[in-house]
């Protein structure tokens, strides 16, 4: 395929390629049939849409969406064994991860029962003393003093752990993949264990709890009463699912798009304290969930008090929030001065070893609660899979982030399954694990082993696709408004890219640490375009050395908010020079 505008070798080195004329046919088609902008046209074409499929995919609806609870392994179980702890008057424990989803999990199951008039213990383990998941002194504690105990985001292989708990029932609503054996509990809801049929394994751990809620509340109505109103809790399914990388496709879409609007609402305590700290002027967008909102709620399980999150968001006490959100985000400003010294140090081994399936980087004294972050900096600096682990003496604790196509959490669980780690598991773009160090270089290797066998690293940086081209006079508020009605845009939904040819650069600047600030302008119209990070790359220099020569530019088109006035400017991915 020819490059799109001959970019063969951008400024980043990728190659640019715009859509095959099949999108471009049925792009057209959507225009003239719909009555929609072209632009627009092109990314539904390019998201699997048609003619007369296009007015359905521009308004979601989980009416048509939503899976039935019940297609999910065990759910009848799980569901029927939580009513019967609320019809008895049991003492219930939720037993929580400690990142976004699983706090949003345990939120949506305080929530459920504060409004039927119970309520329930949460207990969220400490990251560093405890690790990830269930371990048998707090499930045995929690046991002795509850009938059930709800494990939410964990819990599909904590087989020991689970039989520690000998005086209480035990549940599991979890997402991450499971091993051939499931732990002996009343009840394992997965979509993602082995013989779960439903096809809902995209699903994050909170979707999964939002639609044990769903059948609970049906329970409720077939016995004649009335349950909480579950529509007020797509905010944290939203905020969960964006925040864990699940692709927003199919029913995740419309939970995500349902679920800003009740955020935008402002209604829960918890997410207006952190949205005001935060200073979110406008109702918040995807982009704010997993950049502004989901770090925050992060921070607690990441460097400080593990269960500060779960509390923000279950909170209805707007002073307590506010306390509450004040100390998340102080946490994650030291999570960010880490995150920075651990990322360059990483990024440095990284560069210097040559392995194209796997980036990877080890280190005494890093902190366990910024490897996963620094690992998805790797990612996307290096277009592929990374590792990013700490040691502690002799006993290493990573995280690891994947790209599109390769399942990371079945290759670290492979590696448990062949004694090359200590323990590990996740999902696809997501996982965790613990080993000696004496396992890291024979893990290592063979992770890269099992990773390029999935493709992994080919094609060096990858290509930029776009979705066609765009005039700075077309650049209008109205048409990003429209495009929009086609997100939220995230994992397995790209944003829209387009490429602007033949511009020239009337200003160029530095702004805050490393971000490039430009003005381009095709002799009719003016645009601003801004590339974050742009001089830890070769892109800030080569553009702000531009020497008056034409640039085609490639990114996304949005809306800039600033002093009440909206503007459009274009988050700049790539350019090319073009002459």
């Amino acid at each position: 395929m020819t490059a799109f505008l001959d970019v063969d070798r951008s400024l980043t080195g990728r190659t640019w390629q715009g859509p095959d004329p099949e999108h471009d046919r049925i792009g057209m088609a959507i225009a003239q049939a719909a009555g929609l902008p072209l632009p627009l046209s092109l990314v539904l074409a390019r998201q699997g849409v048609g003619p007369d499929t296009a007015a359905a995919y521009l308004e979601p609806t989980l009416r048509d969406l939503l899976p039935d609870p019940l297609s999910l392994k065990d759910m009848d179980r799980v569901a029927g064994r939580l009513l019967a702890a609320l019809e008895r008057g049991e003492k219930i424990a939720v037993f929580a991860d400690y990142d976004v989803d699983g706090g949003a999990s345990a939120a949506l199951l305080i929530d459920w029962f504060r409004v039927m008039g119970r309520d329930v213990t949460l207990y969220v383990p400490d990251r560093i003393d405890e690790g990830y998941g269930p371990n048998e002194p707090a499930m045995a504690e929690l046991a002795a003093a509850h009938d059930l105990i709800v494990c939410v985001d964990c819990g599909t292989l904590s087989h020991g752990p689970i039989a520690a708990a000998k005086d209480a029932d035990v549940v599991v609503l979890d997402h991450h993949l499971a091993g051939a054996d499931l732990p002996d509990c009343a009840g394992l809801v997965n979509p993602n264990r082995p013989d779960d049929t439903s096809g809902q394994g995209h699903l994050c751990a909170a979707a999964v709890v939002f639609l044990a809620l769903v059948e609970l509340n049906r329970l409720l109505r077939a016995a004649g009463r009335r349950g909480p109103d579950l529509m007020g809790m797509l905010d944290l399914v939203a905020l969960a699912t964006v925040a864990d990388v699940a692709p927003l496709t199919g029913a995740n879409r419309a939970l995500v798009r349902q679920g800003l609007k009740i955020m935008a609402q402002r209604g829960r305590p918890g997410l207006v304290a952190l949205s005001d700290i935060a200073r979110l002027d406008r109702a918040p967008d995807a982009y704010h969930l997993g950049y502004v909102l989901g770090p925050r709620v992060n921070a607690g399980g990441r460097i400080g008090r593990a269960d500060l999150g779960a509390r923000c968001l279950s909170t209805l006490d707007r002073a307590e929030a506010a306390e509450l959100a004040a100390e998340l985000d102080r946490l994650n400003g030291e999570r960010r001065e880490i995150e920075d010294a651990v990322r360059l140090a990483a990024l440095a081994q990284c560069e210097g070893r040559d392995d194209p399936a796997l980036a990877w980087a080890a280190e005494d004294g890093w902190h366990p609660g910024v490897v996963g972050i620094v690992a998805s900096r790797l990612k996307e600096a290096m277009n592929r899979p990374a590792v990013v682990i700490g040691f502690d003496g002799d006993a290493g604790k990573g995280s690891g982030r994947s790209v599109a196509g390769v399942d990371l959490g079945a290759s670290i669980q492979k590696l448990a399954a062949e004694g090359l780690i200590e323990k590990g598991g996740g999902h696809k773009m997501a996982a965790g694990l613990s080993l000696t160090r004496a396992q890291l270089e024979p893990a290592m290797a063979r992770l890269s082993e099992l990773l390029a066998r999935q493709g992994a690293g080919e094609g060096g940086r990858g290509a930029l696709r776009l979705d066609g081209l765009l005039a700075p006079a077309a650049a209008t508020v109205d048409l990003v408004e429209a495009l929009e009605t086609a997100g939220p845009f995230g994992q397995g939904a790209p944003a829209p890219r387009f490429a602007l040819p033949a511009l020239r650069i009337t200003q160029v600047r530095e702004v805050g640490t490393g971000h490039l600030k430009l003005g381009l302008t095709d002799g009719s119209a003016r645009l601003d375009a801004i590339a974050f990070r742009a001089f830890e790359t070769p892109l800030g220099t080569a553009l702000a050395g531009h020497a008056g020569r034409l640039v085609h530019v490639a990114g996304r088109v949005e809306l800039n908010h600033w002093q009440g006035r909206t503007s459009v400017q274009l988050k700049l991915d790539d350019a090319a020079f073009a002459e």
